[in-house]
């Protein structure tokens, strides 16, 4: 794991918004080209290509959300989540098809995740489906790094100055996944109440979970 220190300096970085428009990238180009390549040279036909297209799809922020309310209940289970992330999962059926180490990073009360990947776009696709447009926009991959309060204070989420920013850098064989902090007021909830408040972007670190019971992040 990549920790970027969280401090406030003077710098001349662009402060460009995180949600814009992006033509497609070196590497979508490179995916693209390799994709027709392989389809030419016979290794892959479209149709196998279609239908891992189709696994990649049918996974979605949903099965996170069961893995986060499983370890709010279950100590023993978030224990084991905690030291290998992909063999909790699999713990609930959710299978991984590569080879990809998966780190769950726990959010306390004095510690706040974020991901990123600066490179491209790796991201937790097993258990959290394919990753937003804004996760794969340069903006986000380079300001997450080096001013993260700023960045994440645009998507709504105020972090006080005693509680650390810790930023993750995903990598190909290297993959994250943040487990957010239980909200209060739940705790008559069962998983399936609890999983209906998780989202995709707590998973990500970029937005705290809302309290039902008095609406405070937390």
């Amino acid at each position: 794991m990549t920790e970027h220190e969280d401090h406030a300096h003077g710098h001349d970085h662009d402060h460009a918004p995180i949600v814009t428009a992006e033509a497609p990238g070196y590497y979508d180009i490179m995916e693209t080209a390799f994709q027709e390549l392989m389809i030419e040279k016979g290794y892959f036909t479209a149709g196998e290509i279609r239908r891992q297209i189709e696994v990649l799809d049918s996974r979605n922020p949903a099965l996170g959300a069961k893995v986060v309310a499983r370890a709010w209940t279950d100590p023993e289970f978030k224990a084991r989540l905690l030291k290998n992330g992909r063999t909790g999962c699999e713990e609930l059926g959710i299978t991984f098809y590569d080879e990809t180490e998966l780190i769950v990073l726990e959010n306390t009360p004095k510690v706040h995740n974020l991901i990123v990947c600066t490179l491209c776009s790796c991201y937790p696709r097993p258990v959290l489906g394919l990753p937003p447009d804004w996760y794969k926009l340069k903006p986000y991959r380079a300001r997450a790094v080096y001013e993260p309060r700023r960045v994440l204070e645009e998507f709504g989420t105020d972090i006080p100055d005693n509680v650390e920013i810790r930023v993750s850098d995903s990598t190909a064989i290297q993959r994250y996944l943040v487990l957010p902090l239980r909200p209060a007021g739940t705790d008559d909830f069962d998983e399936e109440q609890l999983a209906a408040l998780v989202t995709r972007d707590a998973m990500i670190g970029v937005i705290q979970i809302q309290s039902p019971a008095k609406g405070v992040a937390v």
